[in-house]
């Protein structure tokens, strides 16, 4: 019985001392090194104490504390054109955006009014390289999903321990360990990368994280929501839904006004139609003249002019001493290319001529 014990116990240390060699974890510091791409901007969270929430926080620029000034507070003007604050009081963070980065100016401190006493502050420098930063992610602000997992890479040019923390928490080093619950793994994914997968992302998993390596820090923001799922459209919803999209079409026709390119657009193309119509029209006038023209000139060539003589007899020519000739004009009707003769009621007489003779 005494040597089971002692075996269980022998396995007890055995096992807490594996977990201690792969999961690590200490408190979590502030961001005092971030190394940036000139011209690229960068956002930096402020964790500040819970009795300070609603204080005047502000953004402090200058390597000295006594010289330092103003470049932002959030009781006055919230953004500018090269900085930009806003307060989290339930996270108790306060969260400055720099941009358009300079290799100059890249001292800064993060302080809170505090009126009894000295402003409470925290110092970080910009490390601004025209080059590849020495540790940088791919994107500052991430969105995960509950009950998923999410992935972040931390590309790094420089040596030095790994490390993932979150604010006001703790900070997971080596190979894996667990931050507010949710399961931290770091893999070495290549030389210059190493990457940072949350499981079992809860919505308390949501806020500032940073990645580290050596001396500097990368921040990342974490948003954790519901998956948004494909709600089955049904035969009502899709009217509702076209009911509401022509209701919004109708309200925007009645909001904006029409164009006057659309005006003048519309008028250029009614005096083209009136043109083309009366060009039509004056086509269609003259077309039956031609036709008639055509058609005179088509009859005058199909007709045939003869002459016919009658000679009178002895006795006739006694009486009145002259031949009788007739002239006709037969109109001839065409078949295709053959023509026909024409009959006696086609023949139209209209001129007789008396020839007289010599005695």
């Amino acid at each position: 019985m005494t040597v089971s014990l002692h075996f269980l116990l022998i396995l007890t240390l055995i096992t807490e001392s594996k977990s201690v060699n792969t999961v690590r974890t200490e408190s979590a510091g502030t961001i005092s090194k971030v190394s940036m791409k000139a011209g690229a901007s960068v956002s930096i969270p402020c964790p500040y104490s819970s009795q300070h929430r609603n204080n005047v926080k502000y953004l402090c620029e200058g390597y000295y504390w006594n010289s330092c000034s103003y470049a932002i507070k959030t009781n006055s003007q919230h953004e500018s054109e090269k900085y930009s604050i806003s307060d989290d009081q339930i996270q108790r963070i306060f969260n400055v955006t720099i941009k358009r980065l300079t290799v100059i100016n890249t001292y800064y401190w993060c302080a809170v009014e505090i009126k009894s006493g000295p402003d409470d502050r925290q110092y970080f420098h910009l490390s601004v390289t025209k080059g590849t930063p020495s540790l940088f992610v791919d994107d500052q602000k991430v969105t995960g999903f509950i009950g998923e997992s999410m992935t972040i890479n931390c590309h790094s040019r420089t040596s030095g321990i790994i490390k993932w923390c979150k604010l006001h928490s703790t900070c997971v080093a080596d190979v894996s360990g667990l931050i507010d619950g949710t399961t931290v793994t770091i893999n070495m994914k290549e030389t210059n990368v190493f990457s940072v997968t949350m499981s079992g992302l809860r919505p308390e998993s949501s806020g500032w994280y940073y990645c580290t390596k050596g001396d500097f820090q990368m921040p990342v923001h974490l948003t954790v929501t519901t998956k948004p799922t494909a709600a089955p459209t049904t035969v009502t919803g899709a009217r509702e839904n076209a009911t509401e999209g022509q209701n919004q079409n109708t309200a925007q026709d009645k909001s904006f006004p029409v164009p006057i390119s659309l005006i003048i657009l519309l008028g250029s193309l009614i005096f083209i139609v009136i043109v083309a119509l009366s060009f039509l029209f004056i086509l269609r006038t003259k077309r039956p003249k031609i036709q008639d023209s055509t058609a005179s000139k088509l009859n005058e060539g199909e007709l045939v002019y003869s002459e016919v003589t009658f000679k009178k007899t002895n006795a006739a020519q006694d009486e009145s001493g002259a031949d009788v000739t007739y002239n006709s004009v037969t109109p001839v009707k065409q078949e295709g290319v053959r023509r026909t003769e024409a009959k006696d009621e086609d023949v139209t007489y209209n001129t007789v001529i008396h020839h007289k003779q010599n005695v």
